[in-house]
């Protein structure tokens, strides 16, 4: 089974995380297949803590990648993020 969950990076106390997709039975920080984006859950005001690339997330949903809890929790505060960022036409 595949699914897109959060692989762990960054320094001691500094976390950073890359939102991948990858088989199950891989280790958290293991092998992945792709690379979908970023969540830095330590960002200032003026720094970007999200950014998924969502044509890629919708396409390995269509082919049957879950989502990790968490990782669908964060998508969802992306996107209460993403109207109200967006200009005004």
């Amino acid at each position: 089974m595949v699914v897109i969950r959060l692989s762990r990076g960054g320094a001691k106390a500094r976390p950073f995380f890359n939102i991948v997709v990858a088989d199950k039975r891989t280790r958290r920080d293991g092998r992945f297949i792709e690379r979908l984006g970023f969540y830095n859950p330590i960002a200032k005001d003026n720094e970007e803590s999200i950014r998924v690339a969502q044509n890629r997330l919708t396409y390995w949903r269509g082919v049957g990648a879950v989502a990790s809890p968490t990782v669908e929790r964060l998508l969802k505060q992306a996107a209460k993020k993403a109207p109200a960022a967006a200009p005004a036409a």
